[in-house]
């Protein structure tokens, strides 16, 4: 994936999410009679600008797309003809202003609606919430869960799907509990209780992981098919047609447990037992690593195994259709989970019970925003969706620069009955400044990190 499909990726992105954003300040500040100078969509030097003939609003488009603004008519800012002062920001009602103010984290989080709404609504055959394997000596096989096992509830959340079950299993982040898990067990409903530790702290393993149950996986032959020339593999002897067997005196009678193994084993001398024409050898291997998004270090072997075609059976299959009614239902109920995932998140970041460094900034964006869009329309599509709520709730957290401060010094206001003085908003915008320059340099550090 190359830097530039990676930087196109993220405009067009960040593009379409920081406009609609703008727009629904720029769109609600004229309904309510607000005249509105410039609306401005990224910083930095200036790439297309022209000007309304009609309404005299210059538009602008500029190099840096990481946000955007709309600038209105204010006193504050420079003097207004008296003819214009009933059109000034400043001499609007509180209630004007913050229904400027909150149109554009709102219409984020209606645009956010509408795209879960477009990917709802195609009919998806998926795997259901049907255990697949039991990792041994975890907390679900020490419960008790069983392969075949139908998970349909944690902690008390159901789980129709295993990216609700995932959902439900993120929002314990952080935590030392019990994870209660209700499963369909032998034709019964039954509870397990899965004991968890400062869960998912470090990010090193996926929720499914840590617990120990995963979904539905076919049975693939571990026999080596295509090797990269430049791998592990292919350096240390390993060949076309390898059966691998156990890794490390750990039997793998799946390729998956292969790469389970590898992935977990980076830069880690490995004794890797394969058959060959009959023969059992010994190879020693040492996995390369290979850094993820989030700064995570996986294991590669550098070989492939056969494509075939995989049947999955009945048991483990679902058809979810919806109507367009339940789809819309089914998209407000997601923005919902993931705003209320992002305030968890956040809370418990400053708690101390989630790590600083999921922090992510725009290089990790772009690049997720690259892989997403190789993988496909409705993979992007999705992350976008996931952003639009981010940038939502972002911009509605009450500090002072953002607009969820703004919105707090105008329902102070509507309720005294005056403003808030020129001086506390002095200094809370300075707090704002240092609270957000501090979160930005702590997510560049994050993304290089990662790199």
């Amino acid at each position: 994936m190359s830097i530039l499909f990676i930087v196109l990726a993220a405009i067009f992105l960040l593009g379409p999410l920081i406009a609609i954003h703008e727009f629904g300040h720029y769109w609600v500040a004229r309904k309510l009679g607000v005249k509105v100078l410039v609306y401005s969509i990224g910083f930095g030097p200036t790439v297309l600008n022209w000007t309304s003939k009609k309404s005299g609003i210059q538009y602008r488009l500029s190099a840096l797309p990481l946000g955007g603004y709309v600038k209105m008519l204010d006193e504050r800012e420079g003097d207004v003809k008296a003819e214009d002062l009933p059109f000034a920001f400043n001499r609007q009602s509180p209630w004007k202003r913050i229904a400027i103010v909150a149109a554009g984290p709102l219409i984020n989080l209606i645009f956010a609606v509408l795209l879960f709404w477009i990917l709802f609504l195609p009919q998806q055959e998926q795997l259901n919430t049907r255990v697949g394997k039991v990792i041994p000596e975890t907390p679900a096989a020490i419960a008790g869960l069983q392969v075949g096992d139908k998970v349909v509830a944690i902690d008390g959340k159901t789980t129709p799907t295993w990216e609700a079950l995932n959902f439900a299993l993120v929002d314990r982040a952080g935590e030392t509990g019990q994870i209660q898990v209700q499963a369909e067990h032998q034709g019964q409903l039954k509870n397990f209780s899965l004991p968890i530790q400062h869960f998912l702290k470090d990010q090193t393993q996926s929720a499914l992981d840590t617990l120990g149950f995963l979904p539905y996986r076919p049975k693939i032959e571990p026999v080596v098919d295509q090797l990269v020339p430049d791998g592990a593999a292919n350096r240390q002897g390993m060949q076309k047609g390898d059966k691998i067997i156990a890794i490390d005196g750990v039997k793998t009678p799946d390729w998956f447990d292969v790469v389970d193994i590898v992935q977990k084993s980076p830069e880690k001398l490995l004794k890797i037992d394969v058959e060959r024409q009959g023969k059992i050898l010994q190879l020693q291997v040492m996995p390369q690593g290979k850094r993820d998004n989030m700064g995570n270090v996986t294991g590669m072997l550098g070989v492939q195994t056969k494509s075939a075609h995989i049947t999955v059976p009945s048991q483990y299959k679902q058809t979810i259709q919806y109507t367009p009614v339940q789809a819309f239902g089914k998209a407000v109920q997601k923005t919902g989970e993931i705003s209320s995932m992002i305030l968890n998140s956040m809370t418990k970041m400053v708690r101390g019970l989630i790590g600083l460094e999921n922090l992510s900034g725009p290089i990790t964006i772009a690049k997720v925003a690259g892989q997403s869009a190789e993988m496909g329309w409705q993979t992007f599509i999705s992350f976008m969706a996931l952003m639009s709520v981010s940038l939502g709730i972002l911009n509605l957290l009450p500090i002072p620069m953002l607009d969820g401060g703004h919105l707090v010094y105008y329902f102070i206001e509507a309720i005294r009955g005056k403003p808030v003085s020129e001086q506390i908003q002095m200094i809370g915008f300075k707090i704002g400044m240092v609270l957000l320059g501090s979160m930005m340099v702590l997510a560049l550090f994050n993304d290089f990190m990662r790199l």
